[in-house]
């Protein structure tokens, strides 16, 4: 069951993402902003990595004061979510960050939400959007269609693209294992600069950010995600039968807002039109300038505006 902390007004979000709340699954404890009136539509918010909650504090207020119940877990391996039994493998792979979405919805006994995210985040968003429709009112993406195709990972991209991949290969090794321990923040540092190169963020940003990353089980995590989408590792049993469906790259049917950042440093924006295919329900796809990867934070206006106008895509659909 949920603890119950007093909750959260939507005058106090822009200072302090607080105080969290708990809950358990079966393989976690999560914890969790819940913010809004109980009654309200639901909206969970994902983020990614290497980002905390913290992507969305001005996405937060705007979305309460519409009158939605927004919900911002922190993802397995980031800030105070916790594993329940030291036994329990510590993958990061997509079928295990859709899942978590899954559980955390039956715990909290919603039977649909709106589901929005970037990079993890999103990709949790589209695996639950594309397997558990009945779960998912309506999908925020950006980056568009993020459901990993693995049996294509060894297929290279642009040179200057890879390049700016670098730590899915340096956490391929034992060096990168290492260097992540000792640098989880000045990783996130470059890791950002480089996705966002128009986003200026400043020392008290990234150090409210690097928190999340004294998670004990965040290195872990992150190693087994990359090295799991690039074929070299093994996924935890437990999702195989879900990792199955997801190889198939299922198609998203469910009412979708996806969204690309004209200044993302790593994922060239596109017209949608390479990933439409993937999506069988209403969709509406936007550029937004001078947005990068961590759209959420950069603009949040427009990431505010494409779960707002999800409503015209849900009546288009009813």
């Amino acid at each position: 069951m949920a603890s119950d902390p007093p909750r959260t007004d939507a005058r106090s979000l822009r200072h302090n993402l607080g105080p969290l709340r708990s809950v358990r699954t079966d393989t976690l404890e999560i914890a969790y902003l819940d913010a809004g009136p109980d009654d309200a539509e639901p909206v969970l918010l994902l983020h990614g990595f290497p980002y905390d909650i913290h992507t969305y504090v001005d996405v937060i207020p705007p979305l309460v004061a519409a009158g939605r119940r927004v919900i911002v877990p922190y993802l397995r391996g980031h800030g105070p979510t916790r594993f329940l039994d030291a036994a329990t493998p510590r993958s990061g792979q997509q079928a295990a960050i859709g899942a978590d979405v899954i559980a955390l919805l039956d715990a909290l006994a919603i039977p649909r939400a709106v589901l929005a995210g970037h990079d993890w985040g999103g990709r949790a968003a589209c695996v639950v959007a594309a397997l558990w429709p009945e779960r998912c009112s309506g999908l925020v993406s950006v980056n568009s269609y993020l459901i990993q195709d693995i049996a294509a990972a060894m297929t290279p991209i642009r040179p200057d693209l890879e390049a700016g991949l670098w730590y899915f290969y340096y956490f391929l090794t034992e060096r990168g294992r290492a260097g992540l321990t000792a640098n989880r923040k000045e990783i996130a540092r470059v890791i950002w600069t480089r996705n966002s190169p128009e986003w200026r963020f400043d020392e008290a940003t990234l150090d409210r950010a690097a928190t999340a990353f004294a998670n004990p089980d965040y290195v872990e995590v992150v190693l087994h995600s990359y090295r799991h989408r690039l074929g070299l590792a093994p996924g935890d049993p437990r999702y195989d039968h879900i990792e199955a469906r997801l190889a198939t790259q299922p198609p998203i049917p469910v009412p979708a807002v996806t969204l690309d950042g004209l200044a993302d440093g790593n994922f060239p924006a596109t017209d949608g039109t390479a990933s439409a295919a993937h999506f069988t329900g209403p969709r509406v796809h936007r550029q937004v300038p001078h947005a990068g990867h961590n759209l959420p934070q950069e603009t949040p206006d427009a990431f505010v505006d494409a779960i707002l106008d999800l409503s015209n895509l849900l009546e288009r659909d009813r």
